[in-house]
């Protein structure tokens, strides 16, 4: 039954199950020519014109991307990122004007993800041919994230990046100490300036 179908297809994206798919499928319908008509052609673009840059992996319509292409923004210094969404959070801040990299997820054995299912080949390429001042470790502080940085680290020794960092860890502006977890109270004291 189409219905059905609209409504598995719906609940497997990010953040759904069947209860919301069915939610979605009925308001899609109710509304076709105001929501549903418009929905299909910006999907129908997307899946028509949108590819992903052959240097950081950001999707776009033209390649390279816009962010490569911007000559404002500094090429010698790599963000290297787990996915788009963590571009948009550093551009949505504005803290950053150098070029990304996007491996495509964080290693997770327990996921099967290893290192040839992540752009990390693609990385050491591009910093071999352009060789980077800075590479920044914009990796999510959980067990996965540290072990994609420390694997991306020793990549990138080998082949003689001369600054590798990563993001600052520890207490949140604002935050209270006596509700910090012992992790993330060590990381502040251990980073601390």
């Amino acid at each position: 039954m189409i219905l059905s179908r609209l409504i598995q297809s719906l609940s497997r994206l990010p953040g759904m199950g069947p209860r919301s798919g069915r939610r979605v499928a009925i308001h899609l319908l109710k509304r076709r020519t105001q929501v549903l008509a418009p929905l299909i052609r910006a999907l129908q673009q997307a899946h028509d014109n949108l590819h992903a840059c052959h240097l950081c992996g950001m999707w776009d319509e033209v390649n390279p991307c816009e962010l490569c292409a911007d000559p404002e923004r500094d090429p010698k210094t790599i963000c290297v990122v787990a996915d788009m969404a963590d571009v948009w959070a550093f551009e949505r801040s504005g803290c950053y004007k150098g070029h990304y990299h996007i491996l495509g997820g964080i290693l997770s054995a327990l996921e099967g993800v290893g290192p040839e299912n992540l752009r990390i080949q693609e990385l050491l390429h591009r910093c071999q041919q352009t060789p980077p001042t800075e590479i920044i470790l914009a990796l999510s502080p959980t067990v996965e994230g540290q072990a994609t940085a420390h694997y991306l680290m020793q990549d990138l020794e080998k082949i003689g990046v001369p600054t590798v960092s990563s993001l600052a860890r520890g207490i949140p502006l604002g935050g209270e100490l006596d509700y910090l977890d012992e992790g993330t109270l060590t990381a502040a004291f251990a980073g601390r300036k």
